[in-house]
């Protein structure tokens, strides 16, 4: 039952992977180069960017670093995954859990095959650094997570991970 609930997850993430790297695509092909599109002017833009760094454009030029920190993200990511329990309960936990995998592991493909991550999203009103959909995914992701972690779960039904056998749920 574990390896199907993981088999799903998996699939989903592909989706999702699916999903930012054709936008990805779509920003390159039709922004690279090109003035920004005005969706709503004076708030919201798309506008091609090649960020060589991490969030915010924090750790510019440091490829490597940034590579073997996700690749570590992502290991405690699936530790994390395998850990929750089956029980429907943790359904909105392992959501969280796979999208936090998926966007990171998009922003991965990009430094892996281009050296940088491709950004389009830009909120010029507030002039917000450019971003992507895979960032999309982490941040939902965690404010979903906070909620579950604040609101929903009881403090010892998240003693899962530390558990070798699950009891809960």
């Amino acid at each position: 039952m574990k390896w199907k609930k993981t088999f799903w997850g998996f699939l989903i993430l592909l989706a999702l992977l699916v999903g930012d790297q054709v936008t990805k695509y779509l920003a390159v092909i039709h922004l690279k180069d090109a003035d920004a599109l005005l969706l709503i002017p004076g708030v919201f833009e798309l506008r091609y960017l090649e960020n060589y760094g991490a969030a915010f454009g924090v750790l510019q030029n440091q490829r490597i670093l940034l590579l073997m920190v996700t690749a570590g993200v992502l290991m405690v990511v699936c530790f994390f995954y395998w850990k929750i329990p089956l029980s429907k309960r943790y359904f909105p936990m392992r959501c969280v859990v796979v999208f936090i995998a998926a966007g990171a592991v998009g922003n991965m493909i990009d430094r892996l095959f281009y050296g940088y991550v491709i950004d389009f999203f830009y909120f010029s009103l507030i002039d917000f650094p450019i971003f992507n959909v895979a960032d999309c995914y982490v941040v939902v992701a965690a404010f979903f997570a906070a909620i579950l972690v604040g609101f929903y779960y009881k403090e010892e039904e998240l003693t899962f991970w530390k558990r070798e056998k699950n009891n809960i749920g």
